[in-house]
């Protein structure tokens, strides 16, 4: 496929899915329960931190995390008393456990009581449009203010780090959603700061293993490097919104089987 039949189909699928149509099935439907800015977020980034394996049962876990917040989770988190807390002991989704659960409230507590809110330490404004001196170092500058309490750093393997050169896919996709937006009401565009085009592309198995099908992808791993090449790629197609493919990537790998 040349480059003007591969930049019209992959257009052709980032209109397909990106309808609300298929927000039901997806994790982003957990931040779409709610219409405060802050219950957005902390429910996003639940949604988003728990975004491996089946989606039925990323849904179900993030929505029953909602419901014992009684379904206020800023409310809950600013309020919250030690005991009340602790109740979330027990807990569980895949590897994140009761234990991880109640660190991440005791953090997200200190950031919006203490340090302004997710925005202001993961969406800061970017001066330098490098990666590695822009939204990669949001990410980092945002996981130490994650981490600010060394007894959290048990829960450390939930917060996706940059040293690691891992893809960061699941904080990626929680920037996406919050930075993000465009007429078909999926994306939030919840954060003014940051631009679409500072982003990095998520970057999955599925996704992955589409675009090195398509030829727009060359790099076997599914690491930090594979992230910014694809995303460079994509910027090919759209300088000003390369991530807004990534609802063709993952709904050809996903719904089509591509």
């Amino acid at each position: 496929m040349d480059f003007f039949s591969l930049k019209i189909f992959l257009e052709e699928k980032y209109r397909l899915y990106n309808q609300t149509s298929f927000i039901k099935d997806d994790p982003i439907s957990i931040p779409h329960r709610f219409s405060k800015k802050e219950d957005i977020e902390i429910s996003g980034f639940f949604a988003a931190t728990f975004s491996w394996g089946r989606r039925e049962t990323i849904i179900q876990k993030s929505g029953l995390l909602m419901e014992m917040m009684d379904n206020s989770p800023f409310d809950f988190i600013l309020n919250s008393s030690k005991k009340d807390i602790n109740a979330f002991g027990k807990f569980k989704h895949r590897t994140f456990n009761g234990s991880d659960c109640i660190n991440f409230l005791l953090s997200l507590k200190n950031i919006y009581q203490n340090l302004g809110g997710l925005e202001t330490v993961l969406g800061k404004p970017i001066k330098n449009n490098n990666y590695e001196g822009g939204i990669i170092e949001n990410i980092s500058f945002f996981r130490k203010s994650f981490f600010l309490n060394k007894n959290f750093y048990s829960s450390g393997r939930h917060v996706s780090n940059p040293q690691k050169k891992s893809s960061l896919k699941r904080i990626n996709m929680f920037l996406r959603w919050m930075v993000r937006k465009d007429k078909n009401g999926v994306d939030f565009g919840l954060w003014k700061n940051l631009r679409p085009y500072q982003l990095l592309c998520p970057l999955d198995v599925h996704s992955g293993n589409v675009a090195r099908k398509l030829g727009i992808l060359t790099r076997k791993q599914n690491d930090l490097k594979a992230v910014i090449e694809l995303t460079d790629f994509l910027k090919k197609f759209d300088a000003e919104d390369p991530v807004k493919y990534d609802f063709a990537l993952f709904g050809l790998g996903v719904f089509e089987k591509f």
